[in-house]
């Protein structure tokens, strides 16, 4: 640290991180005499920055209570950091996102030096993410109250609409919150069903704390069961499928909305049973066709049907020179 200034900025962030810092320990950390120290000290007074001080042979400094400033120096990673939060705020459908966004962004380029700047303004401007689906608007109020609410596992009261535009009173103890697919979702044990249950935060009336307690479970994943309550959902058909595979290889070729996966054994060989729900068995046997190891059609009979109508309709598309065995249809 080879300017002034930045050795003050420093004196300040260590003084805001700090409840109690000695004029010592601050000499030591900006490499300075006890001197140097004080003018620093006098420097950010001058800054409108109130101190209180403790005087004597170990005389320390104290950032004046309530007094906080945000963070004036930032790393390049740190900057980008910011910069790609900000960025997903606008897309994870927060109400007035956009102007929050802007107002953050604007505050932050008030304390950055010109070259860190210019990157955070850049990202801000030319990066684009492709969040899957649009993100219905969600109250930042529900969404602050809430999360301050599982963080101090204080139950809460909500008021809920569901799609029928049914209203409901129930108490909930919130678990956790999970965005999913443009929707975001918040997970706990509902007092109403006596159960674990989800609810969207766009058909959220009101929440407000009530006076109780409760113990959240340890390791609790609300994303992962918004996923597998989404993917396991009553549809048209129930497929079951067996795959010629691993557990990871199944993992990494098929989305996690498609459905569960289980490893087994069948035959003496590791396989991996494919639970789902599904409206669109074409769509079905798309994604299955996909798949480069072998797979067998547990149920319905109707899906194993399709497969084989599908894999005539690709043959029909290619000049065959030679019959082709039904070995060699997908599934097969």
């Amino acid at each position: 640290m080879s300017r002034p200034t930045s050795r003050v900025l420093a004196a300040l962030e260590l003084l805001q991180s700090r409840r109690r810092v000695t004029g010592a320990e601050l000499a030591a950390h900006l490499q300075v005499d006890r001197r140097t120290v004080r003018r620093y000290i006098t420097a950010l007074t001058e800054m409108g920055i109130p101190f209180d001080t403790e005087r004597g042979r170990d005389g320390a400094y104290l950032l004046g209570a309530g007094y906080k400033l945000p963070p004036m120096m930032f790393s390049d990673e740190e900057a980008l950091a910011l910069a790609m939060g900000l960025v997903a705020t606008r897309e994870l459908g927060l109400a007035n996102g956009a102007p929050a966004t802007a107002s953050a962004l604007s505050k932050l380029e008030r304390v950055m030096p010109e070259s860190l700047k210019q990157r955070v303004r850049a990202v801000s401007e030319t990066v684009r993410l492709d969040m899957r689906r649009g993100a219905a608007a969600v109250d930042a109020q529900t969404l602050a109250a809430l999360s301050t609410a599982t963080q101090r596992a204080q139950r809460v009261e909500l008021v809920y609409r569901s799609p029928q535009q049914q209203t409901t009173q129930r108490a909930l103890d919130p678990y956790g919150l999970a965005f999913y697919l443009g929707r975001w979702y918040v997970v706990g044990h509902c007092h109403l069903r006596r159960g674990l249950r989800s609810f969207r935060l766009d058909r959220i009336v009101s929440v407000a704390a009530l006076p109780a307690s409760f113990g959240r479970p340890d390791g609790f994943d609300a994303l992962r069961y918004v996923r597998e309550a989404i993917s396991t959902l009553p549809r048209a058909h129930s497929v079951s499928v067996r795959l010629h595979t691993d557990l990871a290889s199944a993992q990494h070729r098929l989305f996690t909305e498609i459905g569960t996966l289980q490893a087994q054994t069948h035959r003496g060989k590791p396989v991996v049973l494919l639970r789902s729900e599904a409206d669109d068995l074409d769509w079905f046997v798309r994604e299955l066709s996909r798949l480069p190891f072998r797979f067998e059609i547990v149920s319905p009979a109707a899906l194993a049907e399709r497969v084989a109508t599908h894999a005539r309709r690709l043959l029909r598309c290619v000049a065959r020179r030679a019959p082709v065995s039904p070995r060699a249809l997908p599934g097969g």
